[in-house]
């Protein structure tokens, strides 16, 4: 597989973003953003992902100047309005204010209405755990998964993300999309000619599978937990909807693109009750523990959540970042 180096990756993206409209310092942030998510192995919300958020700047979707404002402020809680200017900035903000109302109050929360897609949600667990909070985030998406017993698609599979911090930035991150699979991920294993796993939905003739060319046929998702997903998917949506006063997932799959999200950024100071020493001896130990795990399989190890990426970024760094040819190449291009 091609690799590129990541200066080159932000180099191409950031000419492409200014080539549609970013000024040179946003347009270097949001190419970061996306570098970053290759960097981390996150492929399918990094370089994949990049023609499609073309496609929305191309067709006025994304402001790229617009940013995000405070339209509410109740001490510890605030509600920002994104104005559907480009998500990953406007979330980035947003958990930057809600990490300094947790300085400030010891836990600080921002509910952006009305934001776009903030590609890769665990970038603001690892962003809140590098200022040495606990963070906690989600957002809704479009309807793109039934809703358990259900065969139409009703509920989103509303990324939800815990950051844990560690010094040294070795974060315990949990990324999850509440799908067994992100649409990401099977996109990714398509283009790659991979299987999944396990089933992550229904084909054709309503049978599991574990294809990911057949899901993407139907849009029939399989809810992480079967029903504890479609619940845990429908409570996200309900509460992200009701801080920000902004759009359901119902309602956002009246925009035709997925735009206009609702999104909960959530900053927790644990220095305000214990040392930082104390809290790296908690998680730790805790760690060690799940480690210490005997492996199912031999010759594997038991991973913690957050380090595939960590070691991702470092391999990457030195060898280049894997890329499908194809996509790269369409990029160069633009």
């Amino acid at each position: 597989m091609k690799r590129v180096p990541y200066e080159t990756m932000v180099k191409e993206f950031k000419r492409v973003l200014v080539k549609k409209g970013f000024n040179e310092e946003r347009g270097l942030a949001a190419a970061e953003i996306f570098a970053q998510n290759s960097l981390a192995g996150v492929y399918s919300h990094g370089l994949n992902r990049f023609p499609r958020v073309i496609s929305y700047l191309e067709k006025g979707e994304i402001d790229p100047d617009i940013t995000a404002t405070c339209e509410l402020r109740l001490g510890a809680m605030e509600r920002w309005n994104g104005h559907r200017g480009f998500g990953p900035l406007n979330a980035k903000l947003a958990m930057d204010r809600a990490c300094e109302l947790a300085k400030e109050y010891g836990i600080g929360i921002v509910a952006l209405g009305n934001n776009n897609h903030w590609m890769r949600g665990g970038s603001y667990g690892f962003q809140a755990a590098d200022q040495g909070c606990i963070g906690i985030c989600w957002s809704n998406t479009m309807p793109n998964m039934p809703a358990w017993g259900g065969a139409d698609r009703k509920i989103g599979n509303n990324p939800i993300i815990f950051a844990v911090p560690r010094s040294g930035g070795r974060h315990v991150v949990v990324d999850c999309a509440v799908s067994q699979f992100s649409y990401g991920k099977i996109e990714n294993c398509r283009l790659n000619g991979l299987s999944l796993p396990v089933p992550g939905g229904y084909d054709t003739d309503g049978n599991l599978t574990t294809d990911p060319a057949e899901i993407e046929k139907t849009w029939r998702v399989l809810p992480m937990g079967y029903w504890k997903g479609s619940g845990i998917s429908i409570a996200l949506d309900l509460i992200a909807t009701v801080l920000t006063n902004g759009n359901s997932v119902s309602k956002i799959g009246t925009f035709g693109d997925e735009v206009g999200l609702s999104q909960v950024m959530i900053a927790i100071d644990p220095s305000k009750a214990n040392s930082a020493e104390l809290t790296d001896e908690i998680v730790d130990n805790i760690i060690a523990d799940v480690k210490s795990s005997r492996p199912a399989k031999e010759g594997k190890s038991v991973l913690y959540p957050g380090e595939r990426a960590l070691q991702a970024m470092k391999d990457n760094m030195e060898q280049g970042i894997p890329v499908i040819e194809e996509i790269w190449e369409s990029v160069l291009a633009m």
